[in-house]
């Protein structure tokens, strides 16, 4: 994927998982101590679960190293993982089964007449469909809004130039990196350090879908299913907001970041992002 190979440009270092049969143990210890030290290296919030990940790694470093290399090679649609509280870094310890929820499956394509009864909003005014559709998610663990058609045009023309970015969020020990990529009408968001280890197959924390089906009437309904576990509402409010700052809106600074990261990933610095989060008044 071509926006996945720009995310990858910016890494510092890839993660080469090959396979582990032929090595002896001491091999398989050294090399699964690279991977951590790697780790360590790329994401700030890896000491809070270094211990749990290095005691598998330290009894049994060959079946650490298999466990990463089955994950990698893993060739199904993205699924929500665990908490940060709960998951204990499980992405690295064993493979994920399906959650099998509404929030699990790919929405790309999904239509407007898959969420809601296009009957009950046929004859109403923008107005009107804006505010069914606010009361029909009230009570729903999701995120919704209506937006102008020109500012959802904005938003994807300038996601063909930048579809990949990374966005912060704050957490109780300082700042979480999330990962967005736009594909079709879908924002797809995963953490950071659960790209790093899983690649395309990396667990979602959050997807926003815009329908086009009231384009007509001048706005486009978004909504966006994150993972309970993983992040909680104003979390994804937080992303959610951030996007439209940056995709939205023609701000010199914001697009320069989007420009760097995309052009110069070496020349990019995390703390700009979170000075720009800092700075907002949302």
């Amino acid at each position: 994927m071509a926006a996945i190979s720009i995310f990858s440009r910016f890494l510092l270092r890839s993660k080469q998982f090959a396979s582990i049969r032929s090595f002896h143990m001491s091999s398989a210890r050294e090399r699964s101590e690279k991977v951590l030290e790697e780790l360590k290296g790329k994401n700030p919030y890896f000491e809070k679960y270094a211990s749990k990940i290095a005691a598998v790694q330290q009894n049994s470093p060959e079946e650490f190293l298999s466990r990463l290399d089955n994950v990698d090679k893993e060739k199904k649609k993205p699924k929500f993982g665990l908490s940060e509280v709960q998951r204990d870094y499980s992405e690295l310890l064993q493979p994920k089964a399906p959650l099998g929820t509404e929030a699990s499956r790919d929405i790309t394509h999904r239509k407007l007449s898959d969420v809601m009864r296009l009957e009950l909003i046929e004859d109403k005014s923008a107005d009107d469909i804006k505010h069914l559709w606010l009361e029909y998610h009230r009570d729903k663990d999701v995120i919704t809004a209506a937006i102008p058609v020109d500012q959802f045009n904005q938003m994807m023309e300038c996601a063909k130039q930048y579809p990949v970015f990374i966005l912060p969020i704050p957490r109780s020990e300082g700042y979480e990196f999330i990962m967005l990529q736009f594909a079709a009408n879908t924002i797809h968001f995963t953490p950071l350090l659960n790209y790093q280890v899983h690649k395309e197959n990396a667990p979602e924390c959050l997807n926003i879908t815009m329908f086009t089906e009231c384009s007509d009437k001048g706005i486009i309904l978004m909504r966006g299913e994150y993972d309970t576990k993983v992040i909680n509402a104003q979390e994804a409010q937080c992303l959610a907001n951030q996007v439209q700052l940056y995709y939205c809106q023609k701000n010199v600074s914001k697009l320069h970041l989007l420009e760097t990261f995309t052009r110069h990933p070496d020349k990019f610095k995390h703390m700009d992002i979170i000075e720009e989060l800092n700075n907002l008044k949302i």
